[in-house]
């Protein structure tokens, strides 16, 4: 028997992009109930960071009427809100209110399956928590001094941050833990010279099916967004490389206003697969828009700046062709200064052979360079 939905209220930008996003990410959300959301309306609003209700009062009151009269259950905001806000809007609707960031922890915390992507998350649901505190203390009765040893008095909210740090602390320790024992098994495959391609993109820009095409695997893919949180590694036989073994990595998908706390918490992660021989950088082509595709590869840059990755390791690669012409592969190429696009297809298998040839190439390459020098 199915569960019922929760009605939800979300309000985002009237940008297209981020308006289909915004939307994308609640009908992927789940509630900490285990219950999925449906979305009842949906408000726009050019501005979302002004300081009372991060939307405007009049808005802020629209939203109220029609929460009263739709009889919706959460309200979801995309963009990150302060607890003060937070708490303005749940005391004018009458509901629990949802920022873009709690939004993404709870999608995050719903798709976790593996113990280090748990801790993972744990850690940004910290870090998330921390600047709330205080605002949070103002709002919660029975939060102010209480007695200690020696008549000293000690504040609760100080007793938290306390709490949260050594939270911190042992999850780091765990985190690092997992980061030596990645690190002994990168040490062990460059001793054995086998190179390693990792699959990075925006997130459902068809990582997990490329890697299951080319490895044979029946790794969970969905239209969802975030289904691959953890970092899986298979190999693929080539007898082209002198080990005759490739190590191919598939990882957690990016998104666009990923804050800085998140990419921190998952960057043990990504270490795996920013370190290797050769990135493939998936664009989906079959987005409606150009510029919504411009925006995702400007994104998927921005965070491998940020983990300051090699450009020359990055080969990019335009999935989902079957969906699109060839006229919307050359103009989607030309707008991302691609000169020689690789356009595939993991639902055909268009254009693998392709993909295969320019791979090792490009792993072969390195050796043959050094053989020149």
């Amino acid at each position: 028997m199915s569960q019922s939905k929760i009605k939800v209220v979300l309000v985002t930008y009237p940008d297209t992009f981020r308006f289909e996003e915004a939307k994308s990410l609640v009908e992927s959300g789940i509630a900490p109930t285990m219950h999925s959301y449906e979305i009842t309306k949906i408000f726009t609003q050019k501005f979302l960071n002004r300081s009372k209700y991060g939307i405007g009062s009049g808005k802020a009151d629209e939203i109220k009427q029609f929460v009263r009269l739709s009889e919706a259950e959460r309200l979801i905001v995309d963009e990150r809100l302060s607890s003060k806000q937070i708490h303005n809007l749940e005391k004018l609707t009458k509901v629990p209110v949802i920022d873009r960031e709690r939004l993404i922890l709870d999608i995050f915390t719903s798709r976790a399956t593996t113990t280090e992507a748990k801790l993972q998350i744990q850690l940004a649901e910290i870090r998330y928590e921390m600047p709330r505190v205080r605002e949070n203390a103002r709002f919660t009765p029975g939060s102010g001094e209480r007695p200690g040893k020696g008549g000293m008095g000690e504040y609760s909210v100080d007793v938290k941050f306390r709490d949260l740090k050594r939270r911190i602390s042992y999850i780091n320790e765990k985190l690092d833990n997992a980061k030596r024992k990645r690190d002994l098994y990168q040490q062990q495959r460059i001793k054995t010279g086998m190179p390693v391609v990792s699959l990075l993109g925006y997130t459902s820009s068809g990582k997990t099916t490329l890697f299951n095409f080319l490895t044979n695997e029946r790794k969970e893919t969905s239209s969802s967004l975030f289904t691959t949180l953890s970092t899986t590694t298979r190999s693929i036989s080539s007898s082209d490389i002198e080990h005759g073994t490739i190590l191919l990595t598939d990882t957690i998908g990016f998104i666009s206003r990923l804050p800085a706390y998140m990419i921190e918490a998952f960057k043990s992660t990504l270490e795996e697969s920013v370190n290797a021989d050769l990135i493939l950088l998936l664009i989906d082509c079959s987005e409606d828009k150009i510029r919504d595709i411009r925006i995702k590869h400007a994104s998927c840059w921005k965070v491998l700046n940020e983990l300051r990755v090699n450009p020359t390791n990055v080969l990019v690669v335009l999935t989902k062709s079957d969906n699109v012409t060839q006229e919307k592969i050359d103009a989607v190429a030309k707008d991302l200064n691609i000169p020689n696009p690789i356009a595939i297809s993991s639902n055909t298998g268009y254009g693998m052979n392709k993909l295969k040839k320019i791979l090792i190439n490009s792993l072969l390459q390195p050796t043959v360079a050094d053989l020149d020098c």
